[in-house]
């Protein structure tokens, strides 16, 4: 019996360059399912956010990635079933269903996979800065917690969310030291990691989150953005002899654990990569 044909899209802002697209396709190419998957740019159809979703959740669609700057919004929109996202408080993978629209965070699993395979499954990533709070930050952070980190500094020109952001990962694990900055050079300071986690570096907002110089002493660098590459911060980082995760690794965790949830079924991940090589930015 063929299986039904899947209609996927993307909710977010600043979506042009998204592989998430030729990702899913491919992997419906891959799975022997019929795969349509459209970018949802909420200005660009005239709605607001909630309008795009019930556009999407009236229209046949059946599922739906989230991005910037929606994540944190989304989560009044869902069933979130896993306690960790629902303490995360961000999500970016919907699923439609007769019971209604539930909610997952693959940026969680998916950093922590990407993390895992690049600096290996043992040891603390060490003190982490980390540059933003928002919703990717936020699924980030609580990776970093369960690879065991215990000391963050948070830097957030937003200094609610930073708060928040702070209580949510102290309520998940008391005693975890955290400072609060708005001054991404001082807090890298002795910093063994330092991540980005803000849209700064990404086609459309050129640019560094972490002046190069201060990098010295940081041993690994993170850049959750993907569009392109290769940032400005990576590059930097790279240059300071950092060991450096591209978003790039995110991107491609988080999307085959969003296909397994869309699809029902696992898509080899080597034959992902060889099919977006084609086309990587």
């Amino acid at each position: 019996m063929t299986a039904p044909a899947l209609r996927l899209g993307l909710i977010g802002d600043n979506i042009a360059a998204s592989s998430a697209p030729a990702l899913h396709r491919l992997a419906g190419r891959l799975c022997g399912r019929e795969v349509s998957y459209e970018r949802l740019v909420p200005a660009e159809l005239g709605l607001d956010f909630d309008g795009t979703f019930d556009h999407a959740r009236d229209n046949g669609f059946d599922g739906l990635n989230i991005t910037y700057p929606y994540k944190e919004r989304v989560t009044e929109r869902v069933v979130i079933d896993d306690p960790a996202v629902r303490a995360l408080g961000a999500v970016n993978t919907v699923l439609f269903g007769a019971s209604g629209p539930w909610g997952h965070n693959t940026d969680h699993s998916g950093f922590i996979a990407a993390c895992r395979s690049a600096l290996g499954s043992g040891g603390n990533p060490g003190c982490i800065c980390q540059i933003g709070a928002g919703g990717v930050g936020r699924a980030v952070a609580f990776g970093l917690l369960s690879l065991g980190v215990t000391q963050f500094r948070i830097v957030e020109r937003d200094r609610p969310r930073a708060e928040a952001l702070a209580r949510a990962l102290s309520a998940a694990r008391p005693g975890t030291a955290i400072t609060l900055s708005d001054d991404s050079a001082t807090a890298a300071i002795g910093a063994e990691g330092l991540i980005n986690c803000t849209p700064v570096g990404m086609v459309g907002h050129a640019g560094t989150p972490l002046p190069r110089s201060a990098m010295t002493g940081a041993s690994w660098a993170f850049d959750a953005v993907y569009t392109p590459v290769e940032t400005e911060f990576l590059h930097d980082a790279a240059e300071m002899g950092l060991r450096t995760i591209s978003g790039y690794e995110l991107f491609i965790h988080q999307g085959l654990h969003a296909w397994k949830l869309f699809a029902g079924m696992e898509v080899d991940e080597q034959a992902i990569r060889a099919g977006l090589a084609i086309s990587r930015p």
